[in-house]
């Protein structure tokens, strides 16, 4: 507007309007437009101006729109396809819009039920109580920390909860799950296998965009026969043996932290041997850790085959997360990519997928999108496996 207003004033200072609109880069005729509404609304017919246009060549006409809300009001349950049918059927003379315009008319009204997204909200699960040691395993984060170098550390802490023996403490750089699995293999090698492992609801043990809230962690454990905890959103007390670890870790070995990684990883293999060998627990009798603790009856042999004798086929999930059947792709969840899902047909084009032997949900053939059930991994805590 500023640039429209210096044009008009040079103009009306006597300057010629060819070498003006030359000066400004525009031709005579915008030149001429600019004056023009200079003369007829003032300064006000020099602002910008919108640059819709008057008519829309394609605009579904209004008498149309009203047909489809009408229809859509009669017959509530009806979706695009069949107003638009019902619309060639009542008028084969008129131009019929297609499918999309239909729902995007009624998606304009407000008559389109739209699907909540799907979001897992963390719960907890039910806490088991163990009486003996790797009836239950306590797995969590210590607090991040910044180490001198500048990079931070997220130690990684694996305990008993029966002996309140320190299995792990791993100094790491994030909270992937690449950097997590190689972490608990070494413990389920060395130690053998818990019945069940107890988490909070970060990354990587779950992921609250996947379906249930499973991890490639998570499904990796169901694998080994291991049952999932979680404790409760915002209840650490639930865990309270392993944070009561975590305030002596931090004591005795971020205070200061050390320069780098290994050197801080040099610390806490310290703390691990003062903790499970030294350093006597109330709780325990004045006894150490290592006097409680014995190593797991169920040694660590690897992934165990799945079969599904029950079900009709057997599928391996996708990279991207995708059960194919029939040359139709039908969404699960990247968390089983490579893992084996049995499929059971139900009724005509409708199957029900199981993962090991919890039901995830059903599908339909035309859908290709899974609809999950009951969450099996939910309050209820999944059966302990027997020895």
């Amino acid at each position: 507007m500023d640039e429209r207003i210096r044009f008009v004033a040079r103009f009306l200072d006597g300057e010629k309007i060819a070498p003006l609109c030359r000066s400004f880069g525009i031709s005579r005729k915008t030149g001429y437009k600019i004056l023009d509404r200079y003369k007829q609304i003032g300064l006000q017919g020099l602002t910008d101006r919108s640059r819709r246009p008057y008519r829309h060549a394609n605009k579904l006409p209004f008498q149309v729109e009203s047909l489809i809300v009408s229809l859509k009001k009669e017959q509530p349950s009806w979706g695009a396809p069949k107003i638009r049918e019902k619309i060639v059927r009542l008028y084969p003379e008129l131009k019929t819009p297609a499918i999309s315009t239909v729902h995007a008319v009624l998606d304009r009204h407000g008559l389109v039920q739209r699907r909540k997204p799907r979001r897992h909200r963390a719960e907890g699960t039910k806490l088991s109580m163990p009486g003996a040691p790797n009836d239950l395993w306590c797995a969590d984060y210590k607090g991040e920390f910044m180490l001198t170098d500048r990079r931070y550390c997220y130690p990684l802490t694996i305990s008993d909860h029966e002996s309140r023996f320190l299995l792990a403490c791993e100094a790491l750089s994030s909270t992937k799950e690449m950097l997590a699995l190689p972490v608990f293999e070494r413990a389920f090698r060395e130690f053998g296998l818990p019945r069940a492992i107890r988490t909070d609801n970060g990354v990587p043990f779950a992921s609250p965009n996947a379906l249930y809230g499973l991890s490639r962690l998570a499904v990796w454990w169901l694998r080994l026969g291991i049952a999932i905890e979680r404790i409760a959103p915002g209840s650490p007390q639930q865990n309270g043996r392993h944070e009561r670890m975590h305030l002596t870790l931090k004591k005795e070995t971020t205070r200061p932290p050390a320069d780098n990684l290994l050197q801080q990883q040099e610390r806490f293999e310290r703390f691990v041997t003062y903790f499970n060998h030294e350093r006597p627990h109330q709780a325990l009798n004045m006894k150490v850790p290592a006097e409680c603790y014995r190593p797991s009856s169920r040694p660590y042999k690897g992934l165990p085959d799945i079969d599904y004798p029950f079900h009709d086929k057997t599928l391996v999930v996708t990279a991207c997360g995708r059960l194919c059947l029939n040359r139709k792709k039908v969404n699960l969840s990247t968390v089983f990519a490579g893992q084996k899902i049995g499929i059971k047909q139900v009724d005509d084009k409708l199957w029900l997928a199981s993962f090991m032997t919890y039901d995830l949900g059903y599908f339909d053939e035309d859908a290709c999108r899974l609809e999950p059930i009951a969450n099996p991994f939910g309050k209820n805590v999944l059966p302990m496996p027997q020895e």
